[in-house]
């Protein structure tokens, strides 16, 4: 079982950054794939980014060279940070965790969610 508890949304205006973080429990946590979703009020949720447990990540295309998302498996933790931001990254992010060494895209692939937190940007 992992438990995980996302934290740093909150407001910001566009061009600005935030740094959201991830505390997982469990023992063997070093070893998941760690990804980060988003969902916006009517829409569906959304891949972000993910990390593997040797360090590898992937991003969606609307994130390259603005987002970057790392671990630190001494502490349980994921963050993302994330730069240049703009009005469409408003919305709630979500960290997932699936027990696979991945490059899973898919929501439905993660078996552990956290309970998200909100990023607005302002215009």
């Amino acid at each position: 079982q992992v438990q995980l508890v996302e934290s740093g949304g909150r407001l910001v205006q566009a061009g600005g950054s935030l740094r959201l973080s991830c505390t997982a429990s469990g023992r063997t946590f070093s070893s998941y794939t760690i990804g980060w979703f988003r969902q916006s009020p009517g829409k569906e949720r959304e891949f972000v980014a993910l990390i593997r447990s040797g360090g590898d990540t992937y991003y969606t295309d609307s994130v390259k060279g603005r987002f970057t998302m790392s671990r630190d498996n001494a502490k349980n933790m994921v963050y993302l940070q994330m730069n240049s931001l703009n009005p469409d990254d408003t919305a709630v992010y979500y960290c997932a965790a699936v027990s696979r060494n991945s490059y899973y895209t898919l929501a439905a692939r993660y078996d552990y969610w956290g309970q998200g937190t909100q990023v607005t940007v302002s215009s």
